[in-house]
């Protein structure tokens, strides 16, 4: 039975959900300044910024969060330095708690008719449902919404305000969006919004990003203190095709998830019950630090106006994923990034950015 909008919502107003590929305004990003996210290793952290930032500035704007005119002052010396031409960067001084743009920033949402208009969808941000500070970071909404003059929506379920990261979310643009049970299902750990069942889970996400089938995994990959982001595991890179990680050692803990997900997919269908094609993604050899398993996953990628950024982890298969990707998404060059200090954040590409399309 098709699910109808709810009166008000943005699907009753014809927006949607746009592809990660579609067309970009801009890419926004928050500048690092939380030392405990890469504790050891954040002097080298900026500089993988200005890589990062360098890479998307060639084909839109990006649109850098900072705290401070001395934080924006540091930021634009890296970014001068490895060659970032500054007239494509805009400055916002927001300030956050950490630099997950992906998770606390806007999630925009758009339409075509009755006239051409991006809005942003106002999830709630709750630190993961697992750190205490993330109170700057859930302002990152609105204060972007203003000073953009876009309309904002308040998701809600009841009269509760619903929580969702970006990072949890991946859609075709065709009204199919993959996520997990194990990020917003679960009631005994991280749990987002207590109470709340698959089904109002699928209404919401229909009422407010467009969304019309809903494909949902089961875990995550080891070592993502998310609790299940489908960013480390499966991405959309065309409106038929999914690349999700595939581990070959059967001895590895995120074998037998990885196996399970792999099994969903091949009895699920795409919006208009066409089957998905599943290519397989393989994961580098286990990351750890201090004893910690590290979520390294090429999944992690991010798709700009003009290039695909992948994270890549001095590792053989580094190689391989970044060909499986080129083969992949054919109108635009597939560019690795050094991702192993990155990742020790337990994040890298994707997690940190967050793309606003163009109307």
């Amino acid at each position: 039975m098709e699910r109808l909008a709810s009166p008000g919502t943005p699907a009753a107003q014809s927006y949607g959900f746009p592809a990660e590929w579609e067309h970009h305004e801009a890419t926004w990003i928050g500048w690092p300044h939380n030392r405990t996210d890469w504790p050891g290793k954040f002097s080298v952290i900026p500089w993988v910024y200005g890589e990062i930032v360098r890479a998307i500035a060639g084909g839109e704007v990006v649109r850098i969060l900072v705290n401070t005119r001395k934080h924006e002052l540091s930021a634009r010396r890296i970014l001068k330095r490895v060659g970032v031409l500054l007239p494509t960067i805009e400055f916002f001084r927001f300030p956050t708690n950490r630099g997950w743009t992906r998770d606390f920033g806007p999630i925009f949402v758009k339409r075509s008719h009755p006239s051409p208009e991006v809005a942003v969808v106002r999830f709630r941000f709750n630190g993961w449902a697992k750190y205490p500070d993330w109170k700057k970071d859930a302002r990152i909404n609105e204060r972007a919404a203003k000073a953009l003059k876009q309309r904002v929506f308040l998701p809600l379920h009841g009269k509760t305000d619903v929580v969702l990261e970006g990072g949890g979310i991946d859609g075709n643009g065709r009204g199919t969006l993959i996520t997990t049970e194990e990020c917003f299902l679960d009631q005994t750990t991280q749990v987002r919004n207590p109470g709340m069942s698959r089904r109002d889970f699928e209404q919401v996400l229909h009422d407010y990003l467009g969304v019309t089938n809903v494909l949902w995994l089961g875990r995550g990959i080891a070592g993502d203190d998310t609790h299940g982001h489908v960013d480390d595991l499966c991405r959309f890179v065309g409106p038929r095709t999914v690349v999700l990680c595939n581990e070959e050692n059967p001895h590895d803990v995120n074998y037998s998830a990885l196996q399970e997900n792999r099994e969903r997919l091949q009895g699920m269908k795409l919006e208009d019950g066409s089957a998905i094609e599943v290519v397989p993604l393989p994961m580098p050899s286990p990351l750890f630090l201090d004893g910690r398993r590290l979520p390294a996953s090429y999944a992690n990628f991010y798709i700009t106006n003009s290039a695909v950024l992948v994270p890549t982890f001095n590792d053989p298969m580094d190689r391989i994923a970044l060909g499986i990707l080129s083969e992949l998404v054919v109108d635009r060059p597939v560019i690795g990034i050094h991702s192993v200090d990155l990742v020790w954040g337990f994040g890298s590409l994707h997690c940190l950015t967050q793309q606003q399309p163009g109307v």
